[in-house]
């Protein structure tokens, strides 16, 4: 079309080929303005033929944004203007991959070369040969759009109007708006709290791969599905002991630590049995209570009472804050009998075979978890899978073997999603979506008839029952449920704390023996200050989601021993201690 031979253009840079004189001076800076900032530019180009004509083009050019929300190429289709029957053999689009440069010029010298790609052609039904779109242009031609990029098109058509300070602005909104990383807040410099840094680090990443060939296995125990089990007792014949310690399991302040001593560090059983018994479990499962306990003995029987922190008194306790949620009156009218029931089997499962180790350190281990999984939700894709295994593979423990199929499927899939909640690297985007989609249009209802008769029941309960808003709910329930331990009465909250803390310290001192990276390197026996880790994991991960947790279900009592328990953080603290309690006087 344009004259050249082949051997004249490969190889060359854009800066090479001659430009006509036909485009205005301020062109190419005009094109530039526009695709720098995101935006597509559309209008008429003047190329340059080898024997020095110029002809004229319909050019559009559009960013193609890459991960981190930068411009990786420019995607350019131009057409020939020229309707001349000769020419018409030559009206095949061209389309042109610009590396990150200005357009038409060359900064960088290394930059990868751009090159035609003239689209392929293919046999019409009719037998003639018809121009294949590339798949680009498909891409440019669904009518499917994310409502993000909805957000940013809105935002770009709003900034054509508008004065230069509003237009930088938006201009740094579209920014912000196009990271992949929208729910997760930029911590300042690792000096300025190493705490929450290495919680965030440990906490919400699946750590860096290294090669070295060191592994972590799990233990032989670890592996091993136990199946054998003792029949407890029956609910009717619990030894007094526990029975009295279970006396207040549905008030807040109920003290899993007194129970997990009297049943001998088997308190999910006991607990699982009165508190599946009180929401009608076995009635909605259609399975008898043996086969219920049988199942409790099984999954109790997979975590590892070795752990300090991670074992089945720790699920226990996040069964018990689950069942205390549930009785709120803004959940029951939010849940149904299936949610429900999917909320407490997966508070129970939720951390099953947990081997006391962080998803960061399987994954720099190159556990073999981590290896099943893609370095991805490691722990939480195993304790669900498993939880599902060992439920389902023996008949005297299977409670869901009497559900209707779509029943099943329905429950099975709100307890994965459960469990898969409780995982770190989303806390912030399942907190901000809970707050942007329930908390605020509630706000926004209460607002709205409070001059009037009261909040619109109709639209709250829209609110409420959606099937979107209710798994917002769920997840954001288990996510309180299981880090709840710092809203607790001091005395448990402190036990928590060093329980958490010595588990932590056992991972740093693995990750030191076999020469892998120490994903927290706070939590350094010899050094870490308790009182400082836990305050930063209260300011970084509690207040926020609790404050949205009381605003929904109403839950003053938490509120005020979390602040407590962060006075009683701070007050040790600031006397420069690093234990859990102060001095004896």
């Amino acid at each position: 079309m344009m004259g050249y031979k082949r051997e004249e253009l490969i190889g060359k840079e854009q800066t090479e080929v001659p430009k006509s004189d036909k485009n205005k001076a301020d062109l190419l800076d005009t094109i530039n303005s526009f695709i720098k900032k995101g935006k597509e530019w559309q209008g008429m180009y003047y190329g340059r033929k080898r024997n020095g004509d110029s002809v004229q083009q319909n050019v559009k050019i559009t960013p193609v944004i890459g991960q981190g929300g930068k411009i990786r190429h420019y995607v350019s289709i131009k057409r020939p203007c020229n309707e001349n029957k000769s020419d018409k053999s030559h009206l095949c689009d061209r389309v042109q991959a610009e590396s990150q440069t200005d357009v038409h010029t060359c900064k960088h010298k290394d930059r990868r070369k751009s090159s035609d790609v003239r689209s392929n052609t293919s046999r019409g039904s009719d037998g003639s040969s018809q121009p294949r779109r590339s798949s680009i242009a498909r891409i440019h031609s669904m009518t499917i759009e994310a409502p993000i990029t909805k957000v940013i098109n809105i935002i770009n058509v709003a900034q054509e109007s508008s004065s230069e300070p509003v237009a930088e602005a938006l201009d740094r909104v579209l920014e912000i708006l196009r990271t992949t990383e929208l729910y997760s807040p930029q911590l300042g410099s690792k000096e300025d709290d190493p705490h929450a840094s290495d919680l965030v680090d440990g906490l919400m990443s699946d750590g860096l791969r290294r090669l070295s060939g060191n592994e972590y296995i799990f233990t032989k125990n670890a592996h091993t599905i136990h199946s054998h089990f003792h029949i407890p007792v029956s609910l009717h014949d619990i030894p007094p002991r526990i029975t009295e310690s279970m006396e207040n399991e549905d008030c807040w302040d109920f003290d899993i630590f007194e129970l997990e001593a009297a049943t001998h560090k088997r308190p999910l059983v006991y607990l699982g049995l009165k508190t599946f018994s009180r929401f009608g479990v076995c009635e909605f499962l259609n399975c008898s209570e043996s086969v219920l306990r049988s199942w409790l003995q099984v999954i109790e029987a997979n975590y590892h009472s070795s752990n300090s922190y991670h074992n089945s008194t720790h699920s226990a306790d996040v069964l018990h804050a689950t069942a205390y949620f549930l009785c709120k009156e803004r959940v029951k009218q939010s849940l149904d009998r299936t949610d429900e029931v999917a909320a407490l089997i997966a508070a129970t499962v939720h951390d099953v075979d947990h081997p006391g180790r962080t998803n960061s350190f399987l994954c720099n281990a190159g556990s073999e978890l981590a290896l099943l999984y893609n370095d991805t939700a490691v722990l939480e894709s195993h304790h669900a899978a498993l939880a599902f295994q060992l439920t389902t593979r023996d008949d005297k423990c299977n409670i869901f073997k009497n559900m209707e199929r779509n029943e099943y499927r329905t429950l099975r899939q709100a307890i994965i999603d459960m469990v898969l909640a409780t995982e770190m690297t989303k806390h912030f985007e399942h907190v901000n979506k809970f707050v942007n989609s329930i908390n605020k249009p509630l706000a926004g209802l209460e607002d709205n008839g409070s001059g009037n008769s009261g909040i619109n029941e109709d639209s709250c309960n829209t609110i409420l029952t959606s099937p979107e808003n209710r798994t917002l709910i769920k997840r954001m329930l288990i996510k309180c449920a299981d880090i709840s331990n710092p809203c607790r009465p001091l005395d448990l909250c402190i036990e928590w704390a060093a329980r958490i803390s010595e588990e932590y310290f056992a991972q740093t001192d693995e990750e030191k023996r076999q020469g892998l990276p120490v994903v927290m390197p706070v939590f350094d026996r010899k050094t870490c200050s308790i009182p400082k880790s836990q305050i930063s994991f209260i300011d970084y991960f509690v207040t926020d989601m609790f404050d949205a947790w009381d605003v929904f279900a109403d839950l003053p009592n938490l509120i005020q021993y979390l602040a407590i328990n962060f006075k009683y953080w701070k007050c040790l603290d600031e006397q420069k201690l690093r234990s859990l309690r102060p001095p004896e006087p």
